[in-house]
């Protein structure tokens, strides 16, 4: 194998390696693209959640502080939290919060010491209600801060109520912040735009000071007495608005559930939400919430990984497509080198073959000048026909060489160059076949040909007078079949080895005829066969 190919083969070989590694670091570029956005939007989401838990931290602070103050004096909690609500301002500091309320405890029909309270906390007589089958219960005896839209909570009992009771429960048992469930929070009874809500409570314990009232306080198997519940209300939607405010408008979508699982219920949603949600988690007191953020951001997400996707592919594709114009571009030089060196040969062949034709032409000459002289009486006579046979070969020759006509009839070669070699009239008559013509390169090809073996026969064969000869051509499908046999020749000729003429009729036939040809010598007998196909229609 020639150098230049193993060069040819490194070389796409190192090409299609360079096209992978690109391949290779494009989707490593755009898998790191993607996974880089994805994990950028979860530290996003993550700074939400983190800063809703704060502000829901801060808010039970709140609730701690108060609960602080109302066990340090219960009798002065009413204007002592007032006083300390009013000079903290959570509403403005950490919105979120519908205020602070105190659920007082209580034994079953026993309202009688809460309606007092509510009395001097407010003005004016405030029943305890609902009705209950509680043996305890805990009425509102105090929100601030105090708006109209408060009265309908004021001495609401939170303890009829399952939701809230189980909440409630809770915080008792464990002295630590409890959230209810999702309820519509009693002050949304006179709004005409409802919103769903939830409260988280903190215990008071009773004290151990003699004065409790025994009303007042509430017990349970196996928890401490206790003396009411600190609360919070909550309005989800106002809550989530007021914590997250204007980062809002940087979030595509966002969907918060009171709790985790498919079957929690939505308490807040707003925007489209799409593929690329991420999740997060809210403590809310003692209950998990899952807050769900989608930024739709899909340039960033996908746009970008992608566009370096199809970048590094255009580059890999750029890198084999510069290989196959290269590779193209190299096979026509090497084609172009292929045809140079075939002319090459042509050339040195057509060269070999004039020295080779002009040595045939004189010995040509010199057999027609022998012919001649053998059929001549006389010298005038010798003069005529041979100066005929002479002028009659340089014209077949010349017609060919410079195409003087379109098609050459086959016949009229075969009888011109035996006609020159002496054959009678009588013979040629015998010599005949289909009519059949040659172009330009087919007429050149056959006349060299048969002259090459006419000379030779005229050498060392049947015109040497030496045997008979025998030629004819046919048809055989859409192909011409010209045999040329010479028999009761004095031995049989030797074919094992081309002669430069051999190879140069070999050389015409098949390139210029787009033929074949067959030699075989047995028997005292030379046959020659050559068939090509018939380019030429008849006229």
């Amino acid at each position: 194998m020639r150098p230049s190919t193993w060069a040819d083969r490194l070389l796409a070989l190192l090409v299609r390696f360079v096209g992978l590694v690109i391949l290779l670091a494009t989707i490593a570029a755009t898998a790191g693209s993607f996974l880089y956005n994805q994990s950028e939007e979860a530290d996003q989401a993550e700074q939400v959640a983190a800063q809703v838990n704060i502000r829901l931290r801060d808010h039970i602070a709140v609730l701690e502080a108060v609960r602080a103050l109302y066990q340090s004096d219960s009798d002065a909690s009413g204007p002592g939290i007032r006083a300390y609500l009013g000079a903290l301002q959570p509403q403005i500091r950490a919105p979120g919060m519908e205020g602070v309320g105190i659920a007082a405890a209580m034994r079953a029909a026993t309202p009688a010491a809460l309606e007092a309270k509510l009395r001097e906390n407010y003005g004016k007589d405030i029943k305890i209600w609902p009705a209950t089958d509680q043996p305890i219960g805990f009425a509102i005896v105090f929100v601030e801060p105090y708006t109209p839209r408060r009265d309908a909570a004021l001495g609401f009992d939170m303890y009829s109520e399952p939701v809230r009771r189980e909440a409630m429960r809770r915080a008792w048992q464990t002295g630590q912040p409890a959230a209810s469930g999702i309820v519509q929070l009693v002050q949304e009874r006179g709004e005409a735009a409802k919103q769903l809500g939830f409260l988280i409570y903190l215990p008071v314990y009773a004290r151990a000071s003699a004065g409790t009232n025994p009303e007042t306080l509430a017990s349970a198997p196996g928890a401490r007495p206790i003396e009411a519940f600190v609360y919070a209300p909550f309005r989800t939607q106002d809550m989530m608005t007021a914590v997250l405010g204007s980062q809002l408008k940087g979030i595509d979508g966002i969907e918060v559930y009171a709790g985790e699982g498919p079957s929690a219920p939505l308490v807040f949603s707003r925007g489209k939400m799409g593929w690329d949600a991420q999740e997060q988690k809210l403590r809310v007191a003692d209950r998990v919430w899952t807050m769900r953020l989608s930024y739709g951001r899909f340039f960033e997400r996908l746009g970008r990984p992608l566009a370096i996707f199809l970048f590094g592919v255009a580059l890999a594709l750029l890198a084999t497509q510069l290989h196959r114009v290269q590779r193209r571009r190299l096979t026509a030089f090497q084609a172009l080198a292929a045809q140079k060196a075939r002319h090459a040969e042509d050339r040195e062949l057509m060269i070999g073959e004039m020295a080779h034709r002009m040595k045939n032409a004189f010995a040509r000459i010199g057999a027609l000048a022998r012919i001649t002289l053998r059929e001549s009486t006389s010298l005038e006579e010798f003069e005529t026909k041979f100066d005929g046979r002479m002028r009659a070969l340089s014209d077949a020759k010349q017609m060919l060489v410079t195409g003087a006509v379109d098609s050459v009839e086959l016949r009229r070669i075969v009888h011109r160059e035996l006609e020159l070699a002496g054959v009678s009239a009588d013979q040629l008559a015998g010599i005949a076949g289909p009519e059949v013509h040659l172009d330009d390169e087919g007429a050149q090809a056959l006349s060299l040909a048969v002259h090459e073996f006419v000379t030779n026969s005229i050498k060392y064969g049947a015109l040497a007078d030496k045997g008979d000869l025998t030629v004819d051509w046919r048809r055989v499908g859409e192909d011409i079949e010209l045999s040329w046999i010479e028999s009761g020749l004095p031995e049989t000729p030797h074919i094992d080895t081309e002669s430069f003429g051999t190879q140069f009729i070999r050389t015409l036939i098949e390139r210029q005829l787009k033929g074949s040809w067959q030699r075989a010598a047995v028997d005292n007998c030379l046959t020659i066969v050559i068939r090509w196909p018939d380019n030429v229609p008849t006229n």
